[in-house]
């Protein structure tokens, strides 16, 4: 007799067509968008050829390619480390909050107006912070001169317009707050139940609770976050040029009139009025910029992918 036991009906050894279709369609999704950021290196690089290899006098500025782009790279990263600085402090707490504090009705109303914040559009965030970040941001500038003045950061002559890279630094924090409190408040809500059970039975607060069980599950989500609201702010273009008063050169004082401009702003307001090697040299900001903001979210990629291995269980 044979010990071999009939298969269900419809149950079959090779893999459906449809799955067949499904793994090709994602297979070649994700070809697509390594062939379309190959494709827009390649461009860029065609295109900032002719700027590497001309002539120092020849590039905007005349001073040569890298004197061109390093102030404005200085000042990219400047006002997203400043942005960085506010936003992560803040999108951690109002994660916990949302997660641990809040009533659920105030927690859903407070997570939509935080994720409303990333529908608001960039030359919106601008004029706010022309018109009212900056004039109140004066007082707080003249404060930092007089007490910290002998900082590099705090000079002796504050703006009196307020239109300075602190003020940038603050919009762009509030432009990347959405991002990063998505990304805290998703993991937060993952902390194993039984993890904050068993700090809660041993005696803890609610905030020691917090710090020995949910905090030490999420610092990695911490840190995605914040390179990813880092990778926005290193690339936005329309509020840093409408509220950034620039001057050539690298200027470390973020409250002064003189500002370091950033890559993505120079390109918006130089680019109509640019001609000839004058685009290529753009063009090469745009490159070194593009490289900044992937190896940024290259970095995002690895933090993530290093909280997908950790168990809730372990």
């Amino acid at each position: 007799m044979s010990t071999t036991s009939a298969k269900p009906r419809g149950v079959h050894d090779a893999p459906r067509y449809g799955d067949r279709i499904f793994a090709g369609a994602a297979t070649g999704a994700g070809v697509i968008i390594l062939l379309v950021l190959a494709g827009v290196a390649g461009f860029l690089l065609w295109q900032a050829l002719p700027a590497l290899t001309a002539s120092p006098e020849d590039v905007r500025g005349g001073k040569g390619l890298f004197e061109y782009i390093y102030p404005l790279a200085f000042g990219t990263i400047l006002t997203s480390v400043i942005a960085l600085v506010i936003a992560t402090p803040l999108s951690v707490g109002i994660a916990l909050f949302i997660t641990h504090y809040a009533p659920r009705r105030i927690a859903l109303a407070l997570g939509y107006v935080v994720d409303l914040l990333a529908a608001v559009p960039s030359i919106i965030y601008g004029l706010w912070g022309v018109y009212v970040v900056a004039p109140a941001s004066v007082p707080v500038a003249t404060w930092l001169s007089n007490w910290l003045g002998f900082l590099p950061f705090f000079g002796p002559s504050p703006s009196a317009s307020g239109r300075t890279t602190l003020v940038v630094g603050v919009v762009l924090a509030i432009m990347i707050l959405p991002v990063m409190t998505a990304v805290n408040r998703e993991v937060f809500l993952q902390t194993p139940r039984l993890h904050e059970e068993a700090s809660l039975a041993l005696g803890a607060t609610r905030w020691e609770m917090i710090r020995q069980a949910v905090l030490p599950f999420g610092r990695s989500a911490v840190i995605s976050g914040a390179m990813l609201g880092l990778g926005r702010a290193l690339g936005e273009t329309m509020a840093v040029a409408i509220i950034l008063s620039t001057a050539v050169g690298v200027h470390w004082d973020i409250i002064g009139t003189a500002n370091s401009s950033t890559i993505a702003a120079d390109i918006a307001l130089q680019f109509p009025e640019s001609s000839g090697l004058d685009v290529n040299t753009l063009i090469a900001a745009g490159l070194v910029l593009f490289f900044i903001t992937l190896l940024v979210n290259m970095a995002a990629r690895w933090v993530v992918s290093r909280r997908s291995e950790f168990s809730g269980a372990n």
